[in-house]
């Protein structure tokens, strides 16, 4: 008996090891985009594979039908996802009511929503999707979608003057500060990063309710900007839901900045969870230099799709 109870004690004394955390369930969803002026079909993959390394999603792309086709069969199980991340632009007439009802009560009801880069360019007249997502453009958006939000003085400003909504110069790299900086999803980040060459979005307007700007890039006159802070990271608390939008993200040489992919990883999560467990980078950019990762390398032969097009400035 002594003998047996010896050999049981490495067994009692091991430690007991928790079950790994089932992973969170992602919805990518994307879809033609009613122009040439982002390459979806070249994202999308990308999108996909930053979520798969990280080891704490399970990812399905849900592609929505083209232009001219049955919206009225295509009707996505939000309740199956955590988050639903939208690397997705469309005019208001292409969804059906019911199904602009179906994601709006999805996130009103604790659902949670990225929308990265021209995702913010969708349904400008869909007044919930605008509360959801705080600002946008182009799509015929003006003064009437809501003020021109931008930061100053320490604080977001609302500017109610007349002019267009959305644009953005030549893809440059520009400077990010992080203006909120004990957010989970800029807890450790630089307060002040390069990101690599891309569009910065401008003049972005919108009801910006429960709306927060974590980090802002100078939009630079020299290169058609408004001489404003404008904001590229914002967080929105819509309903029970939370809401992560990114405006960076244009194509696959914006995508493969360090910066880009720590903050979309981390936004997602957050806007799945309300938490964020990952670690932030060793190359993650400094104030004075960008840094990008071989793996996202544009493919040979990869020519970038043209910009958005671009109204005239206020």
């Amino acid at each position: 008996m002594k003998r047996f109870l010896l050999a049981l004690l490495p067994v009692l004394a091991a430690p007991v090891c928790a079950p790994a955390a089932a992973p969170i369930k992602v919805m990518l969803l994307d879809g033609e985009q009613g122009g040439p002026y982002h390459a979806w079909q070249e994202t999308t993959p990308y999108l996909k594979r930053m979520l798969d390394e990280t080891g704490l999603f399970q990812v399905d792309v849900v592609t929505a039908p083209p232009a001219g086709g049955d919206f009225s069969q295509f009707k996505p199980e939000w309740g199956k996802y955590k988050v639903v991340v939208a690397n997705y632009d469309a005019p208001d007439e292409r969804w059906p009511e019911d199904l602009k009802t179906s994601l709006d009560n999805y996130v009103k009801n604790g659902g949670g929503f990225v929308s990265v880069h021209a995702a913010d360019n969708a349904f400008a007249k869909w007044k919930a999707y605008n509360l959801m997502i705080g600002v946008g453009g182009w799509r015929g958006r003006n003064e009437n979608s809501g003020p021109h939000w931008y930061y100053k003085d320490g604080k977001l400003v609302a500017d109610s003057s007349p002019g267009n909504a959305g644009s953005h110069g030549a893809r440059l790299p520009y400077k990010i500060e992080n203006r909120v900086t004990n957010h989970p999803i800029t807890k450790g980040l630089p307060p002040v990063w390069m990101h690599v060459g891309d569009e910065l979005y401008a003049n972005l307007r919108g009801p910006g309710e429960n709306m927060t700007a974590l980090s802002t890039a100078y939009s630079d006159p020299s290169n058609r900007g408004t001489s404003k802070d404008e904001p590229i990271l914002m967080v929105i608390n819509y309903g029970k839901g939370r809401v992560f939008h990114t405006v960076m993200g244009h194509d696959l040489a914006a995508l493969n900045c360090v910066g880009f992919i720590t903050t979309y990883q981390r936004g997602t999560e957050w806007a799945a969870t309300g938490k964020v467990t990952q670690k932030v980078p060793k190359d993650f950019p400094t104030a004075d230099k960008p840094s990008t990762r071989e793996a996202y390398n544009p493919p040979p032969g990869w020519v970038s799709p043209p910009g958005q097009r671009r109204p005239a400035t206020k």
